[in-house]
């Protein structure tokens, strides 16, 4: 079994510091070897405050799951047009922890909590997203207007948290 490598605390506990390191609030730590890999698996740790982009992959292999390890993270579907069609809180310690998002799905995901960790699998091979992809009704990461827009995000999550309650 030489390279097998086990997923333990340790490991997710370098994913969320790097995480915190990172001027982005967020890490991957890959388990493919290459960009150029068929299947895509890793870990993303994630910091609230990270601003993903909605996005939508549009190759038709290109389905994204993902299963939430450890903390809680909230995903939002939206439409085209860009109104939030449903929301989720993920967490490991509840009865959702995870999604399956089909491919051209417009999407975002936060950390609600520090130190949360996910494990991502998709298709390869890794491909910037490319304009198609980007919504056009958001900001770009690092453009003006994210800090707003993720707020906005946010604040349906943590509506729905309270009407879960």
């Amino acid at each position: 079994m030489s390279g097998a490598r086990i997923i333990d605390r340790a490991m997710l506990d370098a994913a969320s510091a790097a995480a915190r390191e990172s001027p982005r609030g967020r890490r991957n730590r890959n388990f493919h070897t290459t960009d150029e890999a068929q299947c895509h698996r890793l870990l993303n740790a994630i910091e609230p405050g990270s601003y993903v982009a909605p996005h939508r992959h549009l190759d038709p292999a290109k389905d994204e799951t993902i299963i939430v390890l450890r903390g809680r993270l909230g995903c939002v579907v939206f439409d085209e047009a860009g109104s939030i069609v449903q929301s989720w809180v993920l967490a490991a310690d509840s009865g959702r922890v995870g999604i399956d998002i089909p491919h051209g799905t417009y999407h975002t995901l936060l950390a609600l909590e520090p130190g949360t960790v996910f494990f991502e699998a998709k298709a390869g091979p890794y491909l910037p997203l490319d304009e198609a992809e980007l919504a056009p009704w958001a900001p770009r990461e690092g453009e003006p207007g994210c800090a707003g827009f993720r707020a906005m995000i946010e604040q349906t999550i943590r509506n729905l948290q309270a009407v879960s309650q």
